[in-house]
């Protein structure tokens, strides 16, 4: 399916890093193969959040930087496979999104989903769960990180949070970076909001994170807040500084019960 002039699925950034944390990005692009014709859709669906999460790859770049932290982005959109979906899952390749329909979705034959998971879905995974294994293989666990973002507003439900804190079988990690971005005080921190981390909605984080017993968490983060790189700069800062204290408090406080 991807040809020569398509871009390759995953970039890595600072792949020997020294820092424990490891950054994911599951919905960073918004590519899609010159074979699949943009779906259908007019340009201007690509600017939309169904096909990307606005803001997160800016975040993730700087904060990226400032932690000297290992980052893993997904190249293409959601709108061809989520990655941050099992394969079948329903919003796997998504025949409609947020009120659209995507017309190059319907119908699909199981040769054409298998190419997109074989081209897109599969290395983008398989570049993490390695990174991975090379860390554990070299006595250095990662606390992997997955970065998100989330509309303002979803089925004319107005959302108030600045930010959510997602967990599920661990939440170590995640309510202690939620109490100190409580504690920053001019924040309205969602704990598992505006979606709720799980073994069937998600991917990346259960499956490279609680599986493996790593410390790991997702966080989302309010589109509005990240849309330009002033406001992607503010947070990667904030994030530098206070996802370290949250693992010193992870540790401090030893194993779950």
């Amino acid at each position: 399916m991807l040809r020569e002039a398509d871009p390759a699925p995953v970039r890595v950034l600072r792949t020997d890093a020294d820092s424990e944390f490891l950054l994911v990005v599951d919905h960073a692009g918004r590519a899609v193969p010159t074979a699949l014709g943009r779906l259908g859709l007019p340009d201007a669906e690509f600017e939309r959040h169904i096909a990307w999460d606005i803001g997160a790859l800016g975040v993730a770049e700087d904060l990226s930087a400032r932690l000297d932290a290992t980052t893993i982005m997904q190249a293409y959109s959601r709108l061809v496979i989520d990655c941050n979906r099992r394969p079948g899952h329903a919003t796997s390749i998504a025949p409609r999104s947020d009120g659209t329909s995507i017309p190059g979705n319907l119908e699909l034959d199981d040769a054409a989903r298998m190419a997109r998971r074989d081209e897109i879905f599969t290395p983008y995974q398989d570049t993490i769960a390695r990174h991975i294994d090379a860390r554990l293989q070299a006595g250095r666990p990662p606390v992997l990180v997955a970065v998100h973002s989330f509309t303002p507003s979803m089925s004319g439900r107005v959302r108030p949070w600045h930010a959510g804190v997602l967990h599920n079988h661990d939440p170590r990690l995640g309510l202690a970076l939620l109490a100190l971005l409580e504690a920053e005080g001019d924040l309205v921190v969602g704990d598992n909001e505006p979606y709720a981390l799980s073994d069937l909605d998600d991917y990346t984080v259960p499956v490279h994170g609680e599986q493996r017993g790593l410390l790991c968490v997702e966080l989302e983060i309010r589109q509005d807040l990240i849309a330009e790189p002033d406001g992607q700069i503010a947070w990667a800062e904030r994030l530098a500084r206070l996802l370290p204290l949250a693992l010193a408090r992870c540790r401090s406080a030893g194993s779950p019960a």
